[in-house]
């Protein structure tokens, strides 16, 4: 569970029990639907992470709805060769994940619109956070991901700073109601998923990075403690 949803729930919770003495327990209810929902919505299940040399996973649960080939003048073209986009509805999980093990570079977020995060133009036009990763052995092959707000979401949260270090599959953010998430990856990744796919954040392999071996990645769930 992230805190973020006891927070909700509590005072979701306060909100009912004063709506409640002042008027009637019937106008409490809704109050009292969304803070349960609040704790469903902000779950964070332990996933066991894959240990495969190079391998990336999913930073997100949820829906795979374009793995392509960017165009030479598509944006982080030609840094990165291959774009693998994920849908969250607003009933999968929403924690982000590091795909990969590696140092954070940067972290550029970007104002924008809230259209919906099935509209291709999303990633182009909405509001994001761009995460920029250095992976491998020596740390120098690129990765990226890209946190997308939705037409619900109003909120990206992103914890690591440049210079970090992150494991593949640690907990590094959520997106608040509903979302996409983008990984980008270099020439000469192999895709190991296809459009249409249902994905699992830490846990499903997205494809594997063109170097033989990275940091050893931890074999079970990787938690940041202070963000329970």
């Amino acid at each position: 569970m992230i805190r973020d949803g006891i927070f909700y729930f509590a005072g979701s919770l306060a909100a009912a029990v004063l709506v409640a003495y002042f008027t009637f327990w019937g106008w409490a209810a809704p109050l009292l639907v969304f803070g349960l929902f609040a704790l469903y919505f902000f779950r964070n299940p332990a996933r066991v992470i894959p240990a495969d040399p190079g391998g990336v996973v999913s930073p997100a649960d949820g829906k795979v709805t374009h793995v392509e080939v960017l165009a030479a003048d598509a944006p982080l073209a030609p840094e990165f060769a291959h774009r693998i986009s994920i849908f969250l509805s607003i009933f999968d999980v929403h924690v982000t994940r590091a795909p990969a093990a590696g140092r954070v570079v940067s972290a550029e977020y970007r104002r924008g619109r809230f259209g919906s995060a099935l509209n291709p133009n999303s990633a182009v036009e909405n509001e994001q956070n761009l995460v920029r990763l250095a992976t491998g052995p020596s740390g120098t092959t690129p990765l990226a991901f890209v946190q997308i707000a939705g037409l619900i979401a109003r909120r990206i949260v992103f914890w690591p700073r440049p210079g970090d270090q992150v494991q593949r599959g640690q907990l590094v953010g959520l997106i608040k109601f509903g979302s996409r998430v983008d990984v980008f990856l270099p020439a000469g990744a192999v895709i190991a998923v296809a459009a249409g796919q249902r994905v699992q954040g830490g846990a499903t392999l997205l494809a594997r990075l063109p170097f033989a071996a990275e940091p050893a990645p931890m074999a079970a769930d990787v938690h940041t403690p202070t963000h329970f």
